[in-house]
């Protein structure tokens, strides 16, 4: 026997429907790539991204057909998700920081048919358009008064391209396990892969997080996205803040602390989501100019480690809780975050303090758990690392176009977990911290180092910006870790004075062997460290015997 309910598939345009009748008039505020602020409402998005899907469903586009984006957070953007996505056309938001050949890879593997782009990746555009031949147009986000002219590419305006479509278009009633995003990972070895997102596992990502004690986003916010839109489709932040009826406010292509506070402020924003590469720029400005901020409350951290100095600094000094959250591109991306449970309201601060520096507990739809290297289950102790896997209805299966065949490893039970290449602990309460990487795990003796806890203590340094460690050959124990260190602008610190940092907080044999200062640490295109760089910087370097 079956229930009696009505069968309404979830579909990203019922959460522009939702956020159009029932929130119509909350504010959606961007600074654009052409300097001003620019201000609308949902019930303004809804008109703009029906005409759209209207405009592409006239120039030939079909249901499955990938729209490419390379752009920065902006209503526009936030136009396409929903224009394309609502049609049954597949937005490929495109991370610009990658090299350009790279790009024109993606976009080729991909089979993109059209590309909408920010006019501050025009060169980018010009230097990849001949290598991509299917692409039948290049459409220029600007205001048609200023529209480039490029010779030997002819660009197409996105306004008049929206005023060429209907906006009485009506959303198809789409099967909800239709594609709705691409986003092709990072690629820091080999070339990238896609995953490959649908209606449906969009719409509960959505709804998980904006849950309590997941993002905890509600229409009484004002919530900024630091993060990238084609970083993970900004973390599902375009989909939470209609889903709850949020004010959205979209920083543009400014991303320093001066421009984000500014922002901050003028739009009274009460949350914000980043990677901590950003909000260092940020604690830097506010420190630096004795600022405070007057509405913001929350953040939430992720893309790479949050430093628990970093989490302090923002508790502490400021007075804004940090969200610590962990997933990944295959995820959708959210996996965990770090919120306190009721029984945990009666440790003391220095024990809570420890339970919001780690990634966190899962949300439902997601399970995970830890195993050995011969897939036998790991207890849940806090202290003993295992390999991470994943499992959930948001949680790739495979990737696009099969790269890479069967992802998937497989339990006893024959239940498929995909396996996160992250080295991490759980403790008995379920809250998962990294470790490391398995890659950049550094084996000692037969024993691991976590590189990320020994990272973490190094940025605790007053003189210290940015550090990294590394694991480097040694005759009689396979590998020793070698801190490499930025230090902040104008300060000074010796080697012998950060190796005594460490004397007293982690075990004698963690210390790292040897300090390296440098001018820069090699960052990739979301932000995190690329040890794969440093490791070929440093593979002719010899530890002091």
């Amino acid at each position: 026997m079956q229930g009696l309910m009505m069968d309404m598939p979830l579909l990203v345009s019922s959460i522009l429907e939702h956020a159009t009748r029932h929130h119509g008039d909350a504010e959606i505020v961007s600074r654009r790539v052409e300097g001003d602020i620019h201000r609308y409402t949902y019930a303004d998005l809804n008109v703009r991204a029906r005409a759209l899907a209207s405009a592409f469903t006239l120039q030939g586009v079909a249901v499955g057909d990938r729209i490419a984006t390379l752009a920065w957070n902006g209503y526009r953007h936030l136009e396409i998700y929903y224009g394309v996505g609502g049609m049954g056309a597949v937005v490929h938001t495109i991370n610009p920081r990658l090299h350009p050949e790279q790009i024109a890879w993606i976009i080729n593997h991909a089979g993109d048919t059209h590309l909408a782009f920010d006019l501050t990746f025009l060169p980018i555009i010009q230097a990849i358009a001949p290598l991509c031949p299917g692409v039948k147009s290049w459409i220029a986000m600007v205001d048609g008064d200023r529209q480039p002219s490029v010779a030997g590419l002819e660009l197409v305006n996105y306004e008049e391209l929206i005023a060429s479509g209907d906006s009485g278009y009506r959303w198809p009633e789409l099967d909800e396990r239709t594609a709705v995003g691409l986003c092709y990972t990072s690629g820091t070895t080999g070339n990238p892969k896609g995953a490959m997102y649908a209606h449906r596992s969009t719409v509960l990502h959505a709804y998980a997080a904006a849950l309590p004690d997941a993002m905890g986003a509600s229409a009484r916010d004002s919530v900024l996205p630091v993060v990238p839109m084609f970083h993970v489709n900004a973390w599902s932040i375009p989909y939470v803040c209609p889903l709850v009826g949020a004010k959205m406010v979209f920083p543009g292509p400014n991303l320093d602390g001066k421009s984000l506070y500014e922002l901050f402020e003028a739009e009274g924003v009460t949350y914000a989501a980043g990677v901590p590469t950003v909000w260092q720029g940020l604690l830097q400005h506010l420190r630096s100019n004795k600022l405070r901020f007057s509405t913001l409350t929350r953040t939430v951290i992720g893309g790479s480690a949050c430093p628990p100095a970093m989490i302090d600094a923002f508790r502490i000094e400021f007075g804004v809780d940090v969200i610590h959250a962990w997933g990944m591109t295959e995820m959708s991306p959210l996996g965990t975050l770090s919120r306190l449970q009721l029984k945990h309201l009666k440790l003391d601060e220095n024990a809570q303090r420890q339970i919001l520096a780690k990634q966190g507990h899962v949300v439902f739809g997601v399970d995970m758990k830890i195993v050995s290297d011969d897939m036998a289950d790991l207890p849940w102790d806090g202290s003993t690392p295992g390999n991470l896997l994943v499992r959930g209805p948001w949680v790739i299966r495979e990737y696009f176009r099969g790269e890479g065949g069967d992802p998937l490893v497989y339990d006893a039970d024959g239940r498929g977990w995909f396996p996160t290449g992250d080295v991490a602990t759980i403790d008995a309460d379920g809250y998962m911290q990294i470790t490391d990487r398995s890659k950049d795990v550094i084996k000692s003796g037969g024993e691991w180092i976590s590189t990320i806890d020994l990272e973490n203590l190094a940025v605790a340094h007053p003189a210290v910006a940015q550090a990294a460690v590394i694991g480097i050959a040694h005759p009689k124990w396979d590998e020793r870790p070698l801190l490499i260190v930025v230090k902040q602008p104008g300060a000074e610190v010796t080697r012998e004075e950060l190796i005594e940092f460490y004397k007293g907080k982690v075990a004698n044999w963690w210390i790292p062997d040897d300090v390296q200062f440098v001018e820069a640490i090699p960052l990739g295109a979301t932000g995190k460290i690329l040890k794969t760089k440093l490791r070929e910087q440093f593979r002719d370097y010899q530890l002091p015997q």
